[in-house]
C-alpha cells in the first residue's frame, strides 16, 4: 500500500528483528495515519536531497519489536511518528542530516546516529520541537547538534 509517491507501508513498517523473532509488527489505523504523515515528510527529505533514492531502516515498532531492538521506551517508532534512513546517493548521514537542518522541513527530532538519520514527526495536534542531536554509539549519551565524525 503506497503511503506516498515513494514510500510504502509495507516498507515504513518491515523489520528483520520482528521477522526473525516471530513478532508481530502490525500497525493499527491510527498508527498507519501517523505513517502517512512520516512519508509526507520523507517526501520533503527526498525532495531535499536531490530526489535521490531513499534506503529505510526502520519505521513502526510494536512494542515487543522496540525491546527487542533496544529502543528506548518512549520510542517514537512505537507511535509510527519515526524513520530511520539513509541516503547514500546522496551522502553520508552527517551530510544527509546537515541538508535537513538547513532545510525548512518540518520535523519534531532529528538524530544523527552511527550510520543513519533518524527523524521523528511530531503527534498530531503538537507543535514539532526541531530538536536536533547526534548519538555516536548505542551506548553514548545525546548531544546537541549534528557532530561531525559520527
Amino acid at each position: 500500500m503506497n503511503l506516498s509517491e515513494h514510500f510504502t507501508l509495507e516498507e515504513l513498517c518491515f523489520s528483520e528483528a520482528a521477522e526473525r523473532l516471530g513478532l508481530d509488527n502490525t500497525p493499527s489505523a491510527a498508527i498507519i495515519a501517523n505513517l502517512g504523515r512520516v512519508a509526507e515528510v520523507m517526501e520533503a527529505i527526498r525532495a531535499r536531497l536531490g530526489d535521490k533514492a531513499i534506503v529505510v531502516h526502520s519505521g513502526y515498532r510494536s512494542v515487543e519489536v522496540n525491546r527487542a531492538v533496544g529502543g528506548v521506551g518512549a520510542s517514537a517508532h512505537c507511535l509510527g511518528l519515526a524513520c530511520d534512513f539513509a541516503c547514500p546517493a546522496f551522502g553520508t548521514p552527517v551530510e544527509v542530516a546537515l541538508a535537513i537542518v538547513r532545510s525548512g522541513i518540518e520535523y519534531d527530532q532529528l538524530i544523527l546516529e552511527y550510520g543513519w538519520v533518524h527523524v521523528g514527526v511530531a503527534s498530531p495536534g503538537m507543535l514539532s520541537r526541531r530538536e536536533v542531536l547526534t548519538k555516536r554509539s548505542p551506548q553514548a549519551a545525546y548531544e546537541w547538534g549534528i557532530r561531525a565524525g559520527s
